[in-house]
């Protein structure tokens, strides 16, 4: 295993989006060919000297095959990946988050999953991002947008993933695994799968007219509704 303990988390992003763009390569066989390919230490200024020469050859000889003719990644796979090392993958277009300002009034802080724009459509083991809003039943706020590319660097990557939406109440995901789920909501975060994903504000739309009505259990002791409100809730439910 390459050590990676002295990698700028630029650098590490960088890697860790490049095997993204790779079909089927993980980052830590990008990371084996980076490192057989630059001399010396793995940095921003080291990976701009990779070329899809380098590339195509590295995983060719991974694979066994000396020509680099049928390595099974296509070549605009190899210079998006060259591309993102250089550091010249393109900014999305998303709103500034509203990290300083102050808590919504009866707000819950929730995440989503995504991996493009304002979108919940990622998974949560694999997404590239998380979306996080402060929602309350009038108002919904994006305060932060955490990376969640130095994830591929963990010994626990669901552990590390889990622990970057800590401070949130509920996670929205495409799909989740039961282990990793387990995970979330060990750290005290409600997961909510939703597999044909859909834009963040119908989400949190569809939330807010949740929270203004009769909440589930779940979401009402989130609200800090009492006991035997919720106990209302439940009846209401199943009598309905």
């Amino acid at each position: 295993m390459v050590d990676v303990s002295n990698l700028s988390r630029e650098a590490a992003l960088r890697i860790a989006l490049a095997a993204r763009a790779l079909p089927e390569i993980g980052v830590g066989t990008l990371l084996d060919i980076l490192h057989r390919r630059i001399q010396g230490e793995l940095s921003e200024e080291s990976l701009q000297t990779i070329t899809v020469t380098d590339l195509k050859t590295g995983f060719a000889s991974v694979d066994g095959e000396e020509d680099g003719e049928d390595i099974g990644i296509g070549l605009p796979a190899l210079k998006e990946a060259v591309r993102i090392l250089w550091g010249e993958s393109d900014a999305e277009d998303l709103p500034e988050p509203q990290r300083d300002a102050p808590p919504l009034p009866g707000s819950i802080r929730v995440a989503i999953s995504s991996n493009s724009a304002e979108a919940l459509n990622g998974h949560f083991g694999s997404c590239l991002r998380y979306l996080i809003y402060d929602v309350s039943t009038a108002e919904s706020r994006l305060v932060d947008v955490r990376s969640a590319l130095e994830a591929d660097f963990s010994d626990d990557r669901n552990a590390f993933r889990a622990n970057l939406i800590r401070d949130c109440q509920v996670l929205y995901v495409v799909s989740v695994g039961g282990p990793a789920a387990a995970k979330v909501i060990r750290a005290g975060v409600y997961p909510i799968k939703k597999i044909d994903g859909g834009e963040a504000a119908d989400i949190l739309a569809e939330l807010q007219r949740v929270m203004a009505g009769s909440p589930p259990p779940w979401l009402a002791k989130i609200l800090g509704v009492d006991a035997e409100a919720r106990v209302r809730f439940t009846r209401s439910a199943e009598t309905a």
